[in-house]
């Protein structure tokens, strides 16, 4: 009962909110009027909640907030200062943005980021592929049953298709980077 009451109140807050803001044309920041609303006991016993005066006086009902709408105004925007000369920045004509040496360069150290990655994803896939290898051979008394092996061994073989999936997509963004 008490979150009916709750989400309620809150929506009458908010109708009642956009209610005020739909009546009133915008005003001057100093012009501004208070968004009132009212708590009233209906003939029912039930509470409603309203935002207005007329309705409220005359069922007699009780202030629960006040409150003043504002919303700043927005910043206007800079303007150049006049034989400031050329601006930093570039009318739409001008794109790309960086230079040619610029993304030469970004995309040599992406290669780079890239090759170091696959070198670790490979030396990752020799280690998962050699503890596959060392667990296979190992053999315990109490895994009788083939599907026991099968169970033990899958994780080595989960990790071992993860970096091969990893390299594979680091391959595949290797070969895209200079198209």
């Amino acid at each position: 009962m008490p979150r009916a009451l709750t989400l309620t109140l809150a929506a009458a807050l908010a109708a009642a909110s956009a209610h005020a803001q739909q009546q009133q044309p915008p005003a001057q920041p100093s012009q501004q009027q208070p968004v009132e609303i009212w708590k009233c006991r209906g003939s029912d016993g039930h509470w409603t909640y309203t935002n207005d005066r007329r309705e409220a006086e005359k069922q007699k009902c009780e202030v629960v907030t006040r409150q003043i709408n504002v919303a700043p105004a927005p910043p206007p925007p800079p303007k150049p200062a006049p034989g400031a000369g050329r601006s930093t920045a570039r009318p739409p004509g001008e794109f790309p943005k960086e230079s040619p040496a610029e993304r030469s360069s970004a995309r040599e150290r992406q290669r780079d980021i890239l090759e170091k990655e696959l070198a670790t994803e490979q030396a990752a896939l020799a280690k998962a592929k050699q503890e596959l290898a060392t667990q296979e051979a190992t053999r315990s008394g109490e895994e009788r049953n083939y599907a026991r092996v099968e169970e033990r061994l899958q994780p080595y073989k989960d990790s071992i298709e993860t970096h091969e999936k990893n390299i594979e997509a680091l391959r595949r963004e290797l070969n895209n980077l200079y198209r």
